[in-house]
């Protein structure tokens, strides 16, 4: 067989041997080997791509060594400590006598290094995004703006909501010598992860879009939550930039942190800024520097997203016209704030759920005017630890308090919210299980024309299981949405 022919059109990364001196690993193979793209999925492994062998909760990646090899990775970065176990499992393939195998203690580690090591061989301009919600729409609505305002080809940005130090370090394998400007997402859920996104990415412009309970049961406290988003800033060395929300609790703490410049978004900060007015779930239409935004994406946590975006158009010193005609495209991303209409009107938000995110759909749900009966779903919200009775007994109190007709109750946490809604004496429809089909049953059951439904939860109660059922009911159009948003790529 031939030896590591490499496609016309692609980009060498590295080579295999060249990237084992950079990250201190130990090679075993063809040392000339190309890398043309990274992955962490033996199935999406190409032509000359580096497999990184990492372990999962549910799997370990190098009992997937030989797929990938037989996929075309010519490349594979794995643990020093299972070498004798990666050697034998590849040793009677013919597609391996062309790879290189580089050793490391850590797959994970070697991984960010490499990601490091890429991105700092690419000059751009470079723009991070966390916060305990609203980052991939933040996201999203900024790179909709960049993407009106600079050349095609020139924006680099994460897809969906690639934030963690995995998807990150991915992420940042697709940029090219083309990009001048990049966007990228950066999530945590464990202590110590931001140091290791911002060592990888660092950041020169860095959003917090604010300061909640997401992952409060990992962190326990918001105190903390705020302490581990402040490392955004760790790489900063005065030249940097911060944009932080006008109202959060949190922006004299985390502005404190800045080694650099602060800036500040919202309805008040946000320069150029006009007249607001709303128009329910078809979203906003908002006036900026003279310029009209047909802004899609209903709520005001919507809106704040939308006032990220146009302050960074103000650092960036970008054409209003083009940055408005951009912002006007962006539209809501899967299982996002996402409007689906038919018999009747779902507004399907269940990719994520604290309890912040849920006051907002909640109270924005309350507000939209209609002359049909309104209709809760609402999911666990998970990762909540101690505080999680007490945030479902609140997010219970809430929803009964809006006036709605139903509440349909899903999941084991949903039972403190079930209690204090019957404590409170709620006079409309109460039903709560923790199994799909009697959920999808009892709804489907109580439905007729016009109702408005909102159906919000956790991204692991799969909800959208739920909206599924009503396309086959044919109660609302199939969707045509995909993960990721208009710009993902």
């Amino acid at each position: 067989m031939e030896s590591n022919r490499e496609t016309p059109g692609q980009q060498i990364l590295f080579r295999a041997g060249e990237l084992a001196g950079l990250i201190g690993g130990t090679c075993r193979g063809d040392l000339d080997a190309p890398i043309c793209s990274v992955v962490a999925d033996s199935r999406a492994a190409a032509q000359n791509s580096m497999f990184v062998a990492l372990r999962g909760e549910r799997t370990d990646g190098h009992r997937h060594i030989p797929e990938a090899v037989q996929n075309g990775a010519r490349t594979i970065l794995a643990e020093i400590a299972q070498k004798d176990a990666v050697l034998a499992s590849i040793h009677d393939l013919d597609e391996a006598r062309a790879s290189c195998l580089i050793f490391v203690e850590s797959p994970r580690v070697g991984l960010q290094q490499a990601a490091r090591e890429y991105r700092k061989r690419n000059t751009l301009l470079k723009i991070g995004v966390t916060g305990s919600s609203g980052k991939t729409t933040t996201k999203e609505c900024i790179a909709a703006v960049l993407s009106a305002c600079y050349p095609a080809g020139t924006v680099a940005m994460s897809p969906g909501n690639l934030n963690s130090d995995i998807g990150l370090a991915l992420a940042l394998f697709d940029i090219r010598p083309g990009h001048t400007i990049g966007i990228f997402e950066m999530g945590i859920n464990r202590r110590g992860e931001m140091d290791e996104l911002a060592n990888m990415y660092e950041p020169d412009i860095a959003v917090v879009t604010n300061i909640g309970t997401a992952h409060i049961g990992i962190f326990g406290s918001r105190e903390e939550i705020a302490k581990e988003k402040s490392k955004i800033f760790a790489c900063f060395d005065g030249r940097q930039k911060a944009l932080l929300w006008e109202n959060d609790e949190y922006k004299t703490y985390l502005a404190s942190k800045v080694r650099g410049s602060v800036e500040y978004f919202g309805l008040q900060s946000t320069e150029g800024l006009g007249q607001v007015e709303n128009l329910g779930l078809k979203g906003w239409k908002v006036e900026w520097k003279n310029q009209r935004i047909d802004f899609a994406l209903p709520g005001q946590h919507n809106l704040l997203n939308a006032c990220a975006a146009l302050s960074i158009a103000n650092l960036l010193h970008l054409d209003p016209v083009c940055a408005s005609r951009g912002l006007s495209s962006t539209r809501p991303l899967f299982g996002r704030s996402e409007i689906r209409e038919g018999k009747i009107t779902v507004l399907q938000d269940y990719y994520n759920a604290n309890p912040d995110s849920m006051a907002a759909a909640i109270e924005f749900f309350a507000e939209i005017p209609s002359r049909h009966r309104k209709i809760l779903v609402l999911g666990s919200m998970l990762e909540l630890g101690k505080e999680s009775a007490r945030a479902h007994e609140e997010v219970g109190l809430m929803a009964g308090a809006v006036g709605s007709n139903a509440i349909f109750l899903f999941g084991d946490d949903m039972i403190a919210a079930e209690t204090a809604l019957k404590s409170s004496a709620f006079k409309g429809t109460l039903f709560w299980t923790s199994d799909m089909d009697e959920l999808s049953d009892a709804i489907l059951n109580f439905v007729q024309e016009g109702d408005l439904i909102l159906v919000k939860g956790s991204r692991g109660m799969a909800l959208e299981r739920l909206t599924r059922a009503f396309e086959e009911e044919k109660l609302i159009a199939p969707s045509v949405s995909k993960v990721g948003g208009p710009h993902a790529s």
